[in-house]
């Protein structure tokens, strides 16, 4: 099984490549989704990383994978500039899945 990233910006995924993980560079909403499907299919890919930025493009179609599908995981990472709502993501997909607010 292996990571694989998908990003809005270039800088991310450079360095990545350095330490071993393949991905793509994403800015639109069609992109976005179209390589998170592309993740989601592939049979040897057991960890998708994803970019804020990418994960705002499509929260609910991330959501929804994490719901429903075992493998592979994703994984939201702060972006370059540091901007991150992680903790209240998490906050929020507990909220879905369990019904409990935190």
């Amino acid at each position: 099984m292996r990571f694989y990233l998908i990003s809005d910006n270039i800088d991310t995924l450079m360095g990545m490549r350095l330490s071993g993980v393949e991905g793509t560079v994403a800015h639109t909403e069609e992109e976005v989704t179209s390589a998170l499907d592309a993740a989601m299919e592939s049979e040897d890919i057991g960890i998708v990383l994803m970019s804020c930025k990418a994960v705002d493009c499509c929260r609910e179609k991330v959501y929804s994978y994490k719901l429903n599908r075992k493998l592979p995981l994703i994984i939201e990472i702060p972006d370059r500039h540091a901007r991150s709502r992680i903790s209240d993501n998490i906050s929020e997909y507990i909220r879905e899945a369990v019904g409990i607010t935190l």
